[in-house]
């Protein structure tokens, strides 16, 4: 269930964090992106955090995936994909980086690819 763009419009208003409110405000304007801002626009713990095992077990080589929230450093992971996320913790960004995985804030993915092509949410 997505949420409407005035649902999402509301829960912007209580935001803080203007990278968040940015984010949200691009991501509305693409239909393809509504689903991404309608997760992100909640509360913060209803924001899906994962961490780099749960992400490695959800995904194939060479993919490219959103975590609607955090991404947290415990395990490994041994495939080349991109991960798109709101946020990294500092030791996901070195493991990252260490395994040869790609990674952006979601901003940064709405601008480059705003049709959100070959991108798989991850839950």
């Amino acid at each position: 269930m997505t949420k409407s763009k005035t649902q999402i419009e509301k829960q912007m208003q209580k935001k803080n964090n203007p990278e968040l409110v940015e984010t949200l405000m691009n991501a509305k304007k693409k239909d393809k992106w509504l689903e991404v801002a309608g997760i992100i626009s909640g509360p913060r713990r209803k924001r899906i955090d994962l961490n780099l095992n749960e992400i490695n077990n959800q995904t194939k080589d060479k993919e490219k995936v959103i975590v609607p929230g955090k991404v947290l450093s415990q395990g490994e992971i041994n495939k080349k994909i991109k991960i798109v996320a709101l946020s990294f913790s500092e030791k996901a960004k070195e493991k990252l980086k260490k395994s040869g995985c790609e990674f952006s804030s979601i901003l940064t993915e709405i601008k480059l690819n705003p049709s959100a092509e070959g991108i798989k949410i991850l839950k």
